[in-house]
C-alpha cells in the first residue's frame, strides 16, 4: 500500500512557527533596546527623559506587539493555506491509487478468468505450502477490503494532520495574543516603574524640603523660645524687685504707723525704760531711727506710695504734666499765626522735687514730713513748679520775598517774586536750677547741703521709683525720656546728632535718650534720625510687633499718621496700663511730651523691640 504524503504540511506548519517565534524574539529584542535607550538617558533633549522613555517603551511594545500579530496571522494563515493545498493533493493521489488498484485487479481478474479457461492447474507440491489461488470473487472481495482500509487511513491521515493544522494555528494566535498581552504589561510596568520613580523621586525631594522647612521652624521657634525665657527671666526678676520694693515700702508704712502708736504710747516707753526693758528700748528707738528718716527731707523718696487717699507722688506729678502741656496749647491755639518756633527746656523734676522736700520739711513756720502727699502738699509742689519754669511767648510780622518756580508751558521755568508778610509765634521755655531756687528762697548751709545730697549722682535710681514707678532694667530710657518732658523746639537733640538747623526731631530724640543709657554702643538701639530706617532696623533683625501688639516700658513705639504704611513718628512706650498705651515723644506740638493711645489704634504702625 502506498504512504499518502502528509510531511510537506507538516513541514509548513513548522516553518510557520519557526517565523513566529523569530517575529517574538525580534520583537523581545527591540522592546529591551527601547527599553535600554530609556534608562540611558538616550532622549535627553526632551523635557524629562523618564517621561519620554516611558513613552516610547508604550509606544514600541504595542507597535511591536501589533507587528507580532500580524506576522503570526499571516504566517499562520499561509500554514491553513499550506494545509489545504496539502489536503487537497492527498485526495488527488488517493484517486489516483485508487484507479491504478483498480485497474491491477481489473488485469488481474483478467488474468485468471484466461488461465481458467485454459484448463492450467497449479503445481501440486505449491498447494502444500501456499494458499489456494483466489477466485475471481474472492480478489474481488480482497481488493475492496484493501481499497476501503486505504481510503480510511488517508481519510484519518488527513484529519489527523488537519487537526493538527488547526492546533498549530490555534496555539500560535494565543501565543501570539498572550505574547501581545505580555509586551503590554511588560511595558504598562516599565511605565508605571518610570511613574513611581518619578512619583518617588517626587515624594523624596518633598519630603527633604519639608525636613528642612521643619528643622527651620524648629530651630526658629527654639530661637523664640530662648528669647521668651530671658524676657521671662528679666520679667521675674523686675517683677521680684518691685515685689522687695513694695514689701519695703510697706514695711516703712507700718513704720510710720507704729511711729504714730509710739509717740501716743510715751508712759509705755518710760514705764518699760523704768522696768529695765532694754531689749525692746533698743527696737524701738531703730523705729526711731527710722522713723526720723522718714520725716527727713529724704522721706521723699518714700512718697510713691498712696497715702491713702489715692494720691502718690506720680500722680501729681503727671497731674502737673498735663498742666504745663495745657498752657502750651493755650497760647498756641489761642494765638493767630502763620509760623511756630518753640525753643528751651524745663527744669528737670528730680531737682523740683528736691526743692519741695527741702524747703517743705525745713519750714522754720510749718514743717512738714514730705512721705505722704495730700491737696496742701500738691498745692506747695505745683507753686515750686511754676516758680521754677515759666512759659513765654510773642509774636512778630515778617515781610518776606518769597521765590517760587513755575512752567510757562513751553518748556521753560520761570521765577517769579513774591512779597508775603507772615505772623511767627515764638514761645520761649525757660527755667530755673535748684541752685537759683535755693539762692531765691534763702537756704541756710545745712538746706544747701540736704539739697545737694539728694541730687546724689547714686540716687537717680531712688528719683525713677519715686517719679515713675521704675526701678530697673528698660525702664532707664523711660526714665531719661520723662527727664525731658516739657522741653521744646528739640534744639538739645537735632544738635547732639550733627544738624545744624532745626529738623524733624521725634527720632533724634528717641536716640538721644537711648545714647544717655549707653544702648547705642552696646547696638541695643539704632542712632537714627529717620522713622523709617529706624522701624527697618528693628524689623530687619526680627525684633518687630505689628500695630495690635501689647507693648512694654521701653520699647519703641512708630506711628503712621497717614495710614500708607509708612512711619510719619516715633516715640518710647513709658508704660501700658488698662488697654491704653502711654508714651513719651519728642516732637509733639514740637516739644516733648507724654501722650496716650489705645491698644491697637490704628495709628500705630507697630514697635520695635530691643534687646535690652
Amino acid at each position: 500500500m502506498a504512504k499518502i504524503k502528509t510531511r510537506d504540511a507538516v513541514k509548513g506548519t513548522i516553518k510557520a512557527i519557526d517565523k513566529a517565534a523569530v517575529a517574538s524574539e525580534r520583537m523581545k529584542a527591540a522592546y529591551a533596546k527601547t527599553k535600554e535607550k530609556a534608562e540611558q538617558g538616550y532622549y535627553a533633549e526632551e523635557s524629562s527623559a523618564t517621561e519620554y522613555a516611558a513613552d516610547k517603551v508604550s509606544h514600541a511594545s504595542e507597535r511591536i506587539a501589533g507587528e507580532g500579530v500580524h506576522q503570526f496571522n499571516k504566517q499562520g494563515q499561509k500554514s491553513v493555506q499550506t494545509t489545504k493545498e496539502n489536503i487537497i493533493k492527498a485526495k488527488d493521489k488517493v484517486e489516483d491509487f485508487k484507479e491504478k488498484r483498480a485497474v491491477k485487479t481489473a488485469e488481474k481478474q483478467k488474468a485468471q478468468a484466461a488461465a481458467e479457461r485454459n484448463g492450467s492447474q497449479p503445481h501440486h507440491g505449491a498447494a502444500s505450502r501456499s494458499p489456494a489461488p483466489d477466485t475471481p470473487a474472492n480478489a474481488g472481495e480482497k481488493a475492496k477490503s484493501r481499497f476501503i482500509k486505504t481510503r480510511q487511513q488517508g481519510k484519518q491521515t488527513i484529519k489527523t494532520t488537519a487537526r493538527n493544522a488547526e492546533k498549530a494555528v490555534k496555539s500560535t494566535a494565543q501565543s501570539t495574543v498572550k505574547t501581545k498581552e505580555a509586551t503590554r504589561a511588560a511595558a504598562k510596568g516599565t511605565v508605571k516603574t518610570a511613574e513611581k520613580g518619578i512619583k518617588t523621586a517626587q515624594t523624596t525631594s518633598k519630603a527633604a524640603i519639608k525636613t528642612t522647612e521643619q528643622t527651620a521652624k524648629a530651630a526658629k521657634a527654639a530661637a523664640k523660645t530662648s528669647v521668651k525665657t530671658a524676657q521671662k527671666a528679666a520679667q521675674a526678676a523686675k517683677a521680684t524687685a518691685k515685689v522687695t520694693a513694695h514689701a519695703i515700702k510697706l514695711a516703712v508704712k507700718a513704720t510710720l504707723a507704729a511711729i504714730k502708736a509710739i509717740i501716743a504710747g510715751t508712759k509705755a516707753l518710760i514705764a518699760a525704760i523704768m522696768a529695765g526693758g532694754w531689749i525692746a528700748v533698743a527696737v524701738i528707738l531703730i523705729i526711731c531711727l527710722i522713723g526720723l528718716l522718714v520725716g527727713s527731707v529724704f522721706g521723699i523718696f518714700f512718697s510713691g506710695e498712696d497715702s491713702g487717699n489715692g494720691m502718690t507722688m506720680q500722680t501729681v506729678v503727671r497731674e502737673i504734666n498735663a498742666d504745663y502741656d495745657s498752657r502750651l496749647d493755650e497760647i498756641i491755639n489761642g494765638t493767630s499765626h502763620d509760623v511756630l518756633e518753640m525753643s528751651g527746656s524745663r527744669a528737670v523734676w528730680k531737682e523740683v522735687l528736691a526743692v519741695y522736700s527741702v524747703k517743705t520739711t525745713t519750714d522754720p513756720d510749718n514743717p512738714q514730713e514730705v512721705a505722704t502727699m495730700d491737696d496742701n502738699k500738691k498745692q506747695l509742689l505745683k507753686d515750686i513748679f511754676w516758680e521754677m519754669n515759666e512759659i513765654s511767648s510773642r509774636t512778630e510780622s515778617k515781610t518776606e520775598t518769597q521765590i517760587t518756580e513755575s512752567d510757562d508751558g513751553h518748556g521753560n521755568i520761570v521765577e517769579t517774586e513774591t512779597t508775603v508778610t507772615q505772623t511767627y509765634l515764638y514761645i520761649t521755655v525757660s527755667h530755673k536750677t535748684a541752685e537759683e531756687m535755693a539762692d531765691k528762697y534763702g537756704f541756710n548751709e545745712e538746706q544747701r547741703q540736704q539739697l545737694s545730697e539728694l541730687l546724689a549722682e547714686e540716687n537717680n535710681s531712688l528719683w525713677s521709683a519715686v517719679l515713675y514707678g521704675i526701678t530697673i532694667g528698660d525702664g532707664e530710657i523711660v526714665t531719661v525720656a520723662l527727664s525731658q518732658v516739657g522741653n521744646a523746639g528739640g534744639e538739645p537733640y537735632w544738635s547732639w546728632y550733627g544738624f545744624d538747623g532745626r529738623v524733624e526731631w521725634c527720632a533724634c530724640f528717641v536716640s538721644w535718650c537711648a545714647d544717655q543709657c549707653g544702648y547705642i554702643d552696646s547696638g541695643v538701639i539704632p542712632k537714627f534720625a529717620g522713622c523709617v530706617n529706624g522701624s527697618q532696623w528693628f524689623k530687619d533683625r526680627g525684633q518687630w510687633q505689628d500695630g495690635s501688639f501689647t507693648p512694654e516700658a521701653g520699647q519703641i513705639i512708630f506711628f503712621d499718621w497717614e495710614g500708607d504704611g509708612e512711619t510719619d513718628h516715633v516715640g518710647i512706650v513709658e508704660r501700658c496700663e488698662n488697654g491704653v498705651v502711654y508714651t513719651v515723644e519728642g516732637n509733639s506740638g514740637d516739644a516733648c511730651r507724654q501722650r496716650s493711645y489705645p491698644v491697637g489704634s490704628s495709628s500705630i504702625y507697630g514697635y520695635g523691640i530691643p534687646a535690652y
